[in-house]
């Protein structure tokens, strides 16, 4: 069974989003070794200098780092990433798991995305749409696209 990691900044305030995730997690459970790390987010100003969230996003991508099981194949999400179609991706975690990958794991940025160093250590950019969502949103949203993709791998009836 494939080992799953999902690395974000900070925790879901909306009660929606949480039992969303709540939700798609408690499904995931059945179809992976699912865990979650939340890594704190650095408090900047209402009108942050890119200095300013050069160095926030430097220290958060620190403990991202500090945070990636070892040996793990690492996804960044991020805007530079290349997208997939639901398909495309459940292969391509199949595969992983075919060659021997045993630890998959996502990174989500804070709201001003990811430091440089967390995405030259991904092995692989993913971006789940041009279109810019809230990171807690894209949160949720990948959490039901790896539902899909274990849906799809497995043959089940989820994918339409």
């Amino acid at each position: 069974m494939l080992n799953v990691t999902l690395i974000v900044p900070g925790n879901l305030k909306e009660k929606y989003l949480r039992d969303a995730q709540a939700e798609y997690i408690k499904r995931l459970t059945s179809l992976c070794k699912f865990n979650i790390i939340e890594v704190s987010v650095e408090r900047l100003p209402d009108t942050p200098s890119e200095a300013e969230i050069a160095t926030a996003l430097e220290k958060e991508g620190k403990r991202i780092l500090a945070a990636v099981p070892k040996g793990s194949y690492v996804y960044a999400m991020c805007i530079e990433g290349k997208q997939r179609d639901s398909v495309a991706f459940s292969r391509e975690l199949v595969r992983l798991a075919v060659n021997g990958t045993s630890h998959v794991t996502f990174i989500i940025g804070s709201s001003f995305g990811l430091s440089e160093e967390v995405k030259g250590f991904a092995n692989t950019p993913l971006s789940l749409s041009e279109m810019t969502f809230p990171h807690q949103l894209a949160r949720v949203m990948l959490l039901e696209q790896l539902y899909r993709a274990f849906q799809i791998s497995s043959g089940g009836k989820y994918h339409k």
